[in-house]
């Protein structure tokens, strides 16, 4: 009987033991919690620290509009003429109240006191990426998103280089030259005088195409030339001449490849924009053929005057260079 009492009171203290350690367990994590909310709600309680003046200026450091224009006279009147000024559009520096300059040109308080034009933004004294770096800061979205590391970024232009606030020269897009072909031929002179070939060219001059019709002059992300539309010259024309797309049966390598092979996309002297005349164009690949091979191999073209010379010479019968889709098209002749 003694046994079974002991036995009993033995199994009583385990099992109050046990229960009071499941207690513990159980309160334990609750308890964290609660210390871990009470923390959350105390650093949200937190206000954050002020900013910097470094990133955000304080209101004392601006001068105000009235001020810059007291000396910039010209600057604030075409400002308040160009897109700039315009304070409806929540994007343009004006919709900032009496921050219209200082937006872009940083705070001139301590400028405006000084004279010392080295407290304030001027966009000419200042590096290219410093330069462009104001402006990418509303201008990073769209045509704009490919500046960052584009051909004409690495060359150290700005957008100042093209683009002027407040002396534009054009209607449009505030170019620092009346138009845009103007404006590229300051750097691209060779591709700009193609367009004024005599027998094939693109209608640039004509005012039916501009120089951005094809290229993005801000850069692009897909490719290497700037190009508008697709990833490679062939896509970008493509994206025109439809009938030229495919896919075909039987393709021609050069087509698939690069138009640029067979045309000079900006102008050419030689029909439909050729880069060399016919039949040299297609002799510069097929130099062994069952056709003379160049022209000078013996007089078999000039003497019996063949037709592969004169007219659309190779293409009076392979009239489908393009590529064809007819199950006898191999030599691309319907």
């Amino acid at each position: 009987m003694r046994s079974n009492r002991r036995s009993h009171a033995v199994f009583a203290v385990i099992c109050t033991l046990l229960c009071a350690t499941v207690a513990y367990l159980a309160a334990e994590p609750a308890a964290a919690g609660a210390a871990a909310n009470q923390a959350a709600a105390a650093r949200i309680a937190t206000p954050p620290p002020p900013a910097t003046a470094q990133a955000q200026p304080a209101a004392a450091e601006f001068a105000g509009d009235d001020t810059c224009t007291a000396c910039h006279e010209s600057e604030g009147h075409s400002l308040s003429a160009s897109l700039h000024g315009k304070a409806a559009n929540g994007r343009t520096p004006s919709a900032k109240p009496n921050q219209a300059c200082e937006t872009c040109h940083g705070p001139g308080k301590e400028h405006a006191e000084s004279g010392d034009k080295t407290k304030i933004r001027v966009f000419p004294a200042m590096a290219p990426h410093e330069a462009s770096a104001v402006c990418l800061s509303c201008h990073n979205r769209g045509n704009h998103a490919g500046w960052e590391g584009s051909g004409h970024e690495r060359r150290d232009l700005t957008c100042s280089t093209c683009h002027s606030v407040h002396s534009p020269k054009s209607a449009e897009r505030q170019l620092v030259q009346p138009t845009e072909t103007k404006l590229c031929a300051t750097c691209h002179r060779l591709q700009v005088s193609k367009t004024e070939r005599a027998v094939a060219h693109m209608p640039v001059r004509e005012g039916k195409m501009s120089c951005s019709s094809c290229h993005n002059p801000h850069g692009s992300i897909s490719n290497v030339k700037n190009l508008k539309t697709g990833s490679s010259v062939a896509e970008l024309c493509t994206s025109c001449h439809t009938e030229m797309r495919g896919p075909v049966l039987f393709e021609h390598a050069p087509v698939r490849e690069n138009c640029a092979t067979c045309h000079d996309p900006h102008g050419s002297s030689n029909d439909r924009m050729l880069v060399v005349r016919m039949p040299m164009l297609c002799q510069r690949c097929h130099i062994a053929s069952k056709h003379p091979a160049t022209l000078y191999d013996k007089d078999q073209i000039t003497t019996n005057k063949s037709n592969r010379m004169f007219g659309r010479s190779c293409v009076n019968c392979h009239s489908n260079i393009h590529g064809s889709n007819h199950p006898s098209g191999q030599f691309f002749m319907r």
